[in-house]
C-alpha cells in the first residue's frame, strides 16, 4: 500500500488544493445561509428549487464551451478568472444583504452568474489536476481532492449554521467573498502553466469548436462504460441532489423541529462518510471490481438518503448519512479513475464538459420539479420516492456484461 497523501509532495498541486479548500468552505457556508434565508423569506420549496434551477442552467448551457476553452487556454488563468469573478459577485451580494436590499430576483441573478463561472471552473479544475500530477499519484490526488471537498462540506455548513444564526446572511456572504479572493491568490502561482499540447493545432473558430466538441462526444460514445454511466448519472443526480439540497431544510424545520444550526449539523454529517471512504480508497494503488462496485454503491447511497423520509430518530439518520456519503465517495473516486484511464490529458477538458452536460442536463428541470413536488405531496414522500428510484436506476447497468467485467 502507498500513502494516501503522497500527491502533496507536488508543490503545484498543494498550492491549488489549499486555495480551493478555503473556497469550498466559503461555498458551503454560503449555501447554508442562502437556503435558510430563502426558507424564512418565502417558506416555499418551489422558490428554493428555482434558485438551484437558475444556478445550474447556465452551467449546463455553457460548460461545453468551457470544456473546449479549457483545452486551448492555460487552465490556471481560467481558474484565477473564475475565482475573481465569483469574489466580485459575492462582494455585491454582501453589500445588498448588509444594506437590507437583498430580494429574491437578486438571488436569482447571483445564481445565474455563479453558474456561468462554474461552467469554466469545473472542467479547468479537473483537467489541471491531471496535467500537473504524475499518473502514479493520481489516485492519491483524487482522494486528497475529495477529502478537501468533504472538509469544506463539514466545516462550511457547521460554520454557516452558526453564522446565519448569530451573524446574519451578510456575514456569511462576506466570508464567501474572502474565500474566493484567497483562492484566486493561490491559483496565481499556477498562471504560468501552459495549455497542454494538442495533437493537431487549429485556430479557435466555430469550425474548430465543433471539431473539438465532436471529438469529446466521440470519446464518450466510443465506450459503453462511459456513456452508460453518464446516462445513469443524469437521473440519479436529480434523485439524490434534489432532495438533499431542496428538501433537507424543510425536513429539518417541519419534521425535526430544528433551526439553521441543526441544518448545518446534519449537512456536516454526510461528508464525514465521504472522508472515511476517501482515506481508505486513497491507500490503494488500483481500484478493483469497479463496474459492480460503482453501481452497487450508487444504490446504497439512494437507500441512505431515502430513509430520511421514514421518521427515524436522529442517531439512525446520522448512520444513514454516513452510509450515503461513503457510498457516493467510492462511486465518485471510481468514476474519476475511469475517466483518467480512458481519456488522454489533452482531451480531458472537452470530455469533462461533455460528462458534465450529460450528467447535469436534467438537473435544472429536476430542481424545479423537486421544489414543486415537495409543496404538492410533502417532504417525507419525496425522500422515500427518491431513494427507491435511485436504487432501481443504479442497478440496471449491471445487466450489461461490459459493466460487470470492468475491473
Amino acid at each position: 500500500m502507498k500513502s494516501t497523501f503522497r500527491a502533496l509532495r507536488n508543490k503545484k498541486f498543494s498550492a491549488l488544493l489549499f486555495g480551493q479548500t478555503l473556497s469550498r468552505i466559503g461555498d458551503f457556508l454560503f449555501q447554508i445561509a442562502l437556503a435558510w434565508w430563502v426558507l424564512e423569506e418565502t417558506g416555499s420549496a418551489t422558490a428554493m428549487g428555482a434558485v438551484l434551477f437558475f444556478s445550474t442552467l447556465p452551467m449546463v448551457a455553457f460548460v461545453l464551451v468551457g470544456g473546449v476553452v479549457v483545452d486551448r487556454m492555460p487552465r490556471g488563468v481560467l481558474l484565477f478568472t473564475s475565482d475573481m469573478a465569483r469574489c466580485f459577485i459575492m462582494v455585491m451580494g454582501t453589500w445588498l444583504a448588509f444594506t437590507d436590499q437583498l430580494v429574491m430576483w437578486q438571488i436569482y441573478v447571483i445564481a445565474i452568474l455563479f453558474g456561468f463561472a462554474d461552467a469554466f471552473f469545473l472542467p479547468a479544475y479537473n483537467a489541471l489536476i491531471q496535467q500537473i500530477v504524475p499518473e502514479d499519484d493520481l489516485p492519491s490526488a483524487n482522494s486528497i481532492n475529495s477529502l478537501s471537498m468533504q472538509f469544506g462540506r463539514v466545516a462550511g455548513p457547521a460554520i454557516g449554521g452558526l453564522v446565519a444564526g448569530f451573524g446574519g446572511t451578510a456575514i456569511a456572504f462576506g466570508i464567501n467573498a474572502v474565500s474566493f479572493f484567497i483562492g484566486a491568490l493561490t491559483v496565481a502561482a499556477l498562471l504560468n502553466i501552459p495549455a497542454p499540447p494538442r495533437e493537431q493545432a487549429s485556430e479557435f473558430s466555430f469550425r474548430g469548436f465543433k471539431d473539438d466538441l465532436r471529438d469529446g462526444f466521440g470519446t464518450i460514445f466510443s465506450s459503453p462504460i462511459l456513456w452508460i454511466a453518464i446516462i445513469v448519472f443524469a437521473f440519479t443526480n436529480i434523485t439524490l441532489t434534489g432532495p438533499y439540497n431542496i428538501a433537507m431544510p424543510f425536513l429539518v424545520q417541519q419534521e425535526l423541529g430544528g433551526d439553521e444550526k441543526m441544518l448545518g449539523l446534519i449537512y456536516s454529517i454526510f461528508p464525514i462518510g465521504y472522508a472515511i471512504a476517501s482515506l481508505v480508497m486513497g491507500s490503494f494503488p488500483k481500484l478493483r471490481y469497479r463496474g459492480i462496485t460503482m453501481y452497487i454503491c450508487s444504490a446504497i447511497a439512494g437507500i441512505g438518503l431515502g430513509v430520511f423520509g421514514l421518521g427515524l430518530p436522529i442517531p439512525l439518520l446520522i448512520v444513514a448519512a454516513l452510509l450515503n456519503g461513503a457510498a457516493l465517495e467510492i462511486d465518485g473516486l471510481i468514476w474519476t479513475n475511469i475517466m483518467q484511464e480512458k481519456v488522454p490529458p489533452e482531451k480531458m477538458g472537452r470530455v469533462s464538459s461533455v460528462d458534465s452536460v450529460g450528467s447535469f442536463v436534467l438537473l435544472p428541470i429536476g430542481f424545479a420539479f423537486t421544489g414543486w413536488l415537495i409543496d404538492a405531496v410533502g417532504v417525507s414522500a419525496v425522500f422515500i420516492a427518491a431513494g427507491v428510484v435511485t436504487a432501481v436506476v443504479s442497478l440496471l447497468p449491471l445487466l450489461h456484461p461490459m459493466i460487470r467485467k470492468l475491473d
